[in-house]
């Protein structure tokens, strides 16, 4: 009789190591879970500091966002509405919306951002600047 080898799957897998994604303005992208992390393609979960004064093009993402705010504030236009959110609240954002991500306050914005399904670089249709 031969030894059958049996590796036990965990149910559970702890991030230690996110990926951070290399960024030139500035923005700290810590990716947890989703496709450069993990090769998630159903879900990304990131830790985002965006400095002060940051922004970024419009976007018309493939994919619903969901964002809380640590501390600071974020300012999103979404289609033509402008939303500031404060530490403590959340904000979804429908797949196929037209918005755009910014930090113009003097403080940091720290916060999560939750990508259904994982957030893909050729699936956010970024608008020229």
């Amino acid at each position: 009789m031969g030894l059958i080898s049996t590796k036990i799957m965990s149910k559970y897998f702890i991030q230690k190591n996110p990926f951070v994604v290399p960024t030139t303005d500035g923005k700290l992208i810590e990716e947890h879970h989703g496709k450069a992390a993990t090769a998630n393609n159903d879900i990304s979960i990131a830790h985002m500091v965006a400095p002060p004064h940051w922004s970024e093009p419009f976007q018309t993402p493939d994919f619903e966002e969901y964002t809380y705010i640590i501390s600071g504030k974020k300012q999103f236009i979404i289609e033509d509405e402008t939303v500031i959110l404060e530490a403590g609240q959340s904000i979804k954002i429908e797949k196929n919306t037209r918005v755009q991500y910014s930090n113009p306050f003097d403080e940091p914005c720290e916060y999560i951002a939750i990508c259904q399904p994982a957030f893909d670089f050729t699936k956010v249709h970024r608008e020229a600047e």
